[in-house]
């Protein structure tokens, strides 16, 4: 059953020529994990996937200036989110 929804993936990802096609760069996608473990509340995933994309910029060929730039805004946004979803108390005051 799990192998049918990799074969379902991977059939996603490809194109009509059978290449592969990446609609997305894997930081974004990442990304986009962050931020659904943190609506389903599972902070430690989310914290998880965080370290993940770091590590992932802290890379001597993380991409050029402007997406490196865009990809450390997104990062610093992400921790905020997740540090103010850890404390509710503090969008109180």
């Amino acid at each position: 059953m799990e192998n049918d929804f990799a074969d379902r993936d991977a059939s996603a990802e490809r194109g009509a020529a059978g290449a592969p096609r990446h609609t997305r760069r894997l930081s974004d996608k990442i990304l986009i994990a962050f931020h659904h473990a943190c609506d389903q509340t599972d902070f430690d995933v989310a914290n998880d996937l965080l370290v993940i994309l770091e590590k992932m910029l802290k890379r001597p060929n993380a991409g050029s200036d402007s997406n490196r730039r865009k990809s450390i805004e997104s990062l610093v946004a992400a921790h905020e989110r997740l540090w103010l979803l850890r404390h509710p108390e503090a969008r109180e005051s």
